[in-house]
């Protein structure tokens, strides 16, 4: 068996010590963004882990599924499709819902600012960029709630930095407040329905389409490396970006283009560095109607 490096026995060490604590974990790739899935696991077709919103079959021992593989249990930790996982890893990460706990992650000096006027004093952990401010609670995940502002909770995933230092607080209204207006309240005031599943994009669906196959994928897989980026911070905008621009690429085409199958794979992309799917729903599908509008 290949040896550990003395960076996989730190994060080994790390991730088991939290998971005796009770805090859920998984490892991080270069990037800071979970391991993709295994070819099992590849676009959801095993229908997801029972812990997901939609609750599914897998039971896959990788880390498959991003924040919902998070585990508190050592054997899984321990094992060997772990093991090869950790030898890869950039660093831990936790489900803060997992712990009961919600992060508010200030992303900037402005954002540290306007959360110590605006919010009680917590334990605080120090970003790269900014600081990860925990409260004892759960509550729905959200990206830029408001600049420089997102929401971890459920269905997400926060980078482990530390304990903290400071006294925890419990979660207090003004942050549910935060998530609470953006669920109400639509990029552009549209009320967007929900897109639904996960599909591939294939020629015999967009049969309008004036680009190639290869085009079209070039185009798609660039947006979704946008994304995967962005797994700190803004891939939800991001999402909303790569949307509009994809369907500026067809706006010339007779149609049907298939762009329902693209969408569903920039939401599957989103949710899978922790952006709630309600909300990657909604911003791809607002992306789209502005770019159709905007023709």
């Amino acid at each position: 068996m290949t040896q550990l490096t003395d960076k996989t026995r730190e994060h080994l060490h790390i991730a088991l010590e939290l998971a005796a604590s009770q805090i859920p974990i998984l490892p991080l790739r270069a990037g800071k963004v979970p391991f993709g899935n295994c070819r099992r696991c590849a676009d959801n077709a095993c229908g997801g882990r029972p812990n997901m919103k939609n609750a599914g079959p897998c039971a896959c021992p990788g880390p498959c599924h991003a924040w919902a593989a998070a585990t508190t249990n050592p054997n899984i930790i321990n094992s060997a499709v772990w093991r090869h996982a950790w030898r890869q890893a950039s660093a831990v990460a936790y489900h803060p819902a997992g712990a009961g706990l919600t992060v508010v992650d200030l992303d900037n000096a402005d954002a540290i600012t306007w959360a110590r006027a605006s919010l009680p004093a917590t334990t605080t952990v120090p970003t790269t960029r900014g600081e990860h401010w925990l409260y004892f609670g759960r509550m729905r995940s959200a990206n830029a709630v408001r600049p420089g502002v997102d929401i971890k909770s459920t269905m997400s995933y926060a980078r482990w930095l530390g304990f903290g230092t400071g006294t925890m607080a419990p979660l207090p209204s003004a942050v549910r407040a935060l998530v609470e207006r953006e669920e109400t309240t639509s990029p552009g005031g549209v009320v967007v329905s929900s897109v639904a599943g996960r599909a591939a994009w294939e020629r015999s669906v967009a049969t309008g389409c004036r680009h190639t196959a290869a085009y079209v994928r070039t185009g798609l897989e660039r947006g979704l490396a946008r994304i995967a980026a962005h797994a700190e911070s803004g891939a939800g905008s991001q999402a909303f970006a790569v949307a509009q621009f994809l369907a500026h690429q067809h706006a010339q085409c007779p149609g049907p283009c298939a762009l329902d199958a693209l969408g569903r794979r920039i939401v599957a992309a989103a949710v899978a560095v922790g952006v709630p799917e309600a909300y990657a729903e909604r911003a791809v599908a607002n992306g789209l109607a502005q770019a159709v509008r905007a023709a």
